[in-house]
């Protein structure tokens, strides 16, 4: 079975790669997407071993911090159902949840691979993270862009 790559997006006040390295089992949920295209690519694309590059958004150096895999089959976000979440969705039934998640597990850290660096590096011109106006917290990745990435990241 030919195994998917992704890049998913957190900030790491809320979950970084040290948080995931320390979690129970070194896996979390991923909780709070709330975008339809994020959310469809967990429903229908993502798989059990799939290779993730955890990216830290939204902080003084947003980069490439660690690699981790996909865990397990989608279910639902509990987030949705729980009024004192941020994640809460009074819209979403718990009878037909309009959110899933998948846990990610720990691989590895690395060095911080910076968006500057990235940008910067011609064999990842195309990477989805790097078109204008991408703001997506889950994007897939090329399997060539997997191996440029991890060959940067040493």
């Amino acid at each position: 079975m030919t195994h998917q790559f992704w890049l998913m997006k957190s900030e790491p006040d809320e979950c970084s790669i040290d948080d995931l390295e320390a979690a129970p089992g070194q896996t979390v949920p991923w909780i709070g997407v709330r975008n339809y295209q994020a959310r469809n690519f967990m429903l229908n694309d993502m798989r059990v071993g799939d290779g993730v590059l955890f990216y830290h958004s939204s902080c003084a150096i947003p980069g490439v911090a660690g690699l981790a895999e996909v865990a397990s089959t989608p279910y639902p976000d509990p987030s949705q159902f729980d009024p004192k979440s941020p994640y809460a969705d009074p819209k979403s039934p718990p009878d037909k949840p309009r959110w899933s998640l998948v846990d990610v597990r720990f691989q590895r850290k690395t060095r911080v691979l910076p968006l500057k660096e990235m940008r910067d590096a011609p064999e990842l011109a195309s990477m989805v993270l790097l078109k204008p106006g991408s703001r997506l917290s889950i994007t897939p990745v090329t399997a060539d862009e997997w191996r440029a990435v991890l060959k940067r990241l040493g």
